[in-house]
């Protein structure tokens, strides 16, 4: 008996200690839970985010003291009609007095009358930076509480960046509940269509949560290290159950497919040992896939990617962690019940049923199969024209920055927001010019900007206000603010065009020309514009690693140079494809009020990014699944054009249901508020879908058919095999080929080659013929 594998000795601990393992699972999950509670966690601050120019900009601004602060406004205005004036006075008084008396406060300005006089704004300025403000929410908006109680004639509400953050995250913990509410029901029903039991589909269930749960306290310690950014947990919530379900659904069906094969001849420890030594290695194959390529997001040096990278690392390492410890323990323990039903049956004599018997693929996956099978070269022509005419809508893709403007007026402060700017529409947009120069310099600084100042105000691309320019010097007078105003929605065309102007035209004809200056520019529109320039320059340099990772984990999966050729091809189809449709739904305005959202005009730029890696990482779970298959029973001397036939059919029910599975969690994502997360969840349950429909039953047998044999270049272990079976039994390798629709009988079967052998022994006597 040959050594085995570490997947297969860990399956057999479980199997016959099958109490330890799950009280030694359930201690896992209960320490990573509460050490994670007990380090809390450690959220990303303002300098954690710092890209580009904008955060130079800001770290200069901050080293001065003269950074960007969050405002916070109170508006005041009428129910109707003009607004009383000495009401108002006496309202921004009481109003002045009370943010004054909060310590979050650092000071309140001088109250500014809208163009029309209906409105009047009073600017709260907080401590901290604008990243790290929403703490300050709560007492302040309490204050106005109050105030529009006292001043009942009035309308007073308060709304701002701090408020708008706020919500956005509120809403986002009530959206993610929303899809917990959504996604548990709709896999409990898929998997009951599956397994067609109660407590089978309860174990696929049990251990995704459980993973999660895990994974959300492994998330806390290891924000210690990379901080958290408040994506963490959506992503492991989203890959959690996904994963989770699908590694179970792999491992069972194929316990399910020896307890059939078996008949009754073996016990429940001797069939997980069995699905152990194929499920098992594909479920770490694969799991092993998502961990590597999902790294790739770590090269993209951003705290967001990181944030996104660890979770969803995490939470695929222990979902795979529980498919391979204890979810053997608890097959075990439900083979054994069903051996005592048996047992009990036959002594009562009556007759057993075969609850566990895997049917034949039907005719339904038959008839989705036969264009594979029967027109191989046509089939993987149309399809792949299909692939590429989804794909043809990502070419004019344009990547945007989500901001302020696009999120959801569901949120209250969002509202007023609106309100705000209709008053003021100059309050869309910041710019903040930042200067640093030796303090000798600064009279010429503060002159260069004023000049600056004046030029920009002449220009329509940003608001014309009266009043001194808004200049704010440092206490060593080395660095220097501006702050300049536009009236255009953050993510439009015209705000990055004012940006453009300032950064090209206006600083270098005034402050640039002031020898032995240091310039940047910061602001809403800045940092998002330097994000997107970010991530097109590490795009490159992540896609080129994930190519590269791919192609290795599937040549060491599978000891095939094609199969690793082909798999970087069908990916790169399925992203394309999902991007394309991202950009038919999304950048235009047709689908907004069918979808809920504001539309950018363009996609969110970390979406392509994230797809990329993600779903080469998934799509690894079918490649490895049913590519094993095939690999296993050429191994067994089938030729392999009928050993893809087989495999595919095999495989084509659980991979199918897998998918449902996933899809239905991304595509929850769907109907949350967050228009990222849409995005997000739309274009993953998209390239999944395509992925196992499209892919794994129109493209990858095609392939697969015309390939034949080279399918396995340069690996000579299958022609080997083969040659083994034809020496055996005398029979042509001819005899088993397939051509056209014609039925192929199956190749005898011969004893597995591999070192991951079941156990042979005492474990193959049924249990129940023993205790008889």
């Amino acid at each position: 008996m040959g050594k085995r594998s570490v997947t297969v000795r860990v399956a057999r601990w479980s199997a016959l200690h099958p109490g330890r393992a799950v009280i030694g699972w359930l201690v896992f999950v209960v320490l990573c839970l509460g050490g994670g509670m007990a380090a809390g966690m450690n959220s990303a601050t303002s300098e954690d985010f710092r890209v580009g120019e904008a955060g130079r900009a800001e770290a200069l601004a901050t080293g001065g003291g003269v950074q960007l602060r969050p405002t916070e406004q109170v508006l005041i205005r009428a129910e109707s009609g003009p607004l009383d004036e000495a009401a108002a006075d006496a309202a921004v008084k009481d109003i002045t007095a009370r943010m004054k008396s909060l310590p979050e406060v650092a000071s309140v300005a001088a109250p500014v009358k809208s163009a029309d006089g209906r409105v009047l704004r009073v600017p709260v300025e907080l401590n901290g930076s604008e990243q790290e403000d929403q703490e300050s929410v709560p007492p302040l908006r309490a204050q106005t509480e109050e105030a529009a109680k006292a001043h009942p004639d009035l309308v007073i509400e308060e709304t701002g960046d701090a408020s708008v953050s706020k919500g956005v995250d509120d809403q986002r913990d009530k959206d993610l509940q929303f899809s917990e509410a959504i996604t548990l029901p709709a896999t409990l029903i898929t998997l009951a269509l599956v397994f067609g039991s109660v407590v089978m589909v309860g174990v696929p269930l049990l251990l995704a949560v459980t993973s999660i749960m895990a994974t959300m306290g492994l998330a806390m310690l290891a924000s210690h290290l990379l901080p958290d950014t408040g994506v963490g947990m959506s992503m492991i919530l989203l890959i959690g159950m996904a994963v989770g379900v699908d590694y179970t659904l792999f491992y069972l069906k194929r316990e399910r497919e020896e307890r059939a094969r078996a008949g009754g001849r073996l016990t429940s420890e001797a069939l997980v040992e069995a699905a152990a030594a194929t499920a098992g290695r594909a479920i770490v194959v694969s799991g092993l896939a998502v961990i590597v390529s999902t790294t790739a997001l770590f090269l993209a040096r951003d705290v967001i990617f990181d944030s996104l990278a660890t979770g969803t690392i995490l939470v695929v390492a222990v979902a795979v962690v529980s498919s391979v410890t204890v979810l053997p323990a608890l097959l075990v323990k439900l083979g054994r019940r069903t051996e005592r039903r048996a047992a009990k049956r036959l002594a009562q004599g009556k007759p057993v049923r075969g609850t566990y018997g895997e049917k034949k693929p039907g005719r339904a996956w038959n008839v989705l199969l036969a264009p594979a099978r029967n027109r191989p070269a046509l089939t993987l022509c149309l399809s792949v024209l299909v692939m590429l005419g989804l794909a043809l809508p990502a070419l004019n893709m344009n990547l945007k920055n989500p901001a302020r403007d696009s999120f959801s007026r569901d949120i209250e402060a969002m509202k007023g927001y609106d309100r705000l700017l209709d008053a003021f529409p100059e309050q869309r947009v910041r710019h903040l010019v930042v200067v640093r120069a030796e303090a000798s310099r600064a009279a010429d600084v503060r002159q260069a900007l004023t000049d600056l100042d004046r030029g920009a105000k002449s220009d329509p691309l940003f608001s014309h206000l009266s009043g001194a320019p808004l200049l704010r010097s440092s206490e060593d007078r080395r660095t220097t603010t501006l702050e300049l105003n536009a009236p255009h929605p953050t993510y439009s065309e015209k705000a990055e065009e004012s940006l453009d102007h300032l950064r090209d035209d206006y600083i270098p004809g005034t402050v640039g020309k002031l020898p032995g200056v240091e310039t940047a520019v910061t602001g809403e529109v800045p940092r998002g514009t330097d994000y997107v320039e970010h991530q097109n320059q590490k795009l490159p340099l992540v896609l080129g690693f994930l190519l590269l990772m791919t192609f290795a984990m599937t040549v060491f999966a599978f000891r095939s140079v094609v199969l690793g050729l082909l798999g970087i091809v069908l990916n790169l189809l399925s992203a394309a494809s999902a991007l394309g449709l991202l950009v038919l739904v999304f950048q235009g305005k047709w689908a907004e009020e069918l979808l809920s959202f504001i539309s950018l005009g363009g996609i969110s730029s970390r979406v392509p990014l994230f797809l990329f890696v993600i779903l080469f990482g998934l799509s690894m779970d079918y490649q490895v699944f049913v590519v094993s298959r095939i690999r296993e029973a050429a191994l067994n001397g089938v030729p392999t054009r009928q050993a893809v036939i087989q495999g595919i059919s095999s495989s084509a029910k659980v991979v199918t249901s897998a998918a449902i599975v996933m899809v239905t969690v991304f595509a929850s994502f769907v109907m949350l508020h967050i228009l990222e997360m849409k995005q997000m969840g739309f274009v993953l349950a998209a390239a999944v879908l395509l992925d196992a429909v499209v892919i794994r039953i129109m493209i990858l047998p095609s392939a697969l058919l015309l390939l034949g044999r080279a399918t396995w270049w340069p690996s000579r272990a299958i022609r080997r095999a083969e040659e083994r079976v034809s020496d055996r039994y005398g029979t042509r390798h001819g005899a088993y080929e397939t051509y056209g629709a014609q039925e192929v009988p199956e190749a005898p079967e011969v004893p597995q080659t591999t070192d991951e052998r079941p156990l042979s022994g005492h474990w193959a006597e049924p249990r129940t013929a023993r205790r008889g």
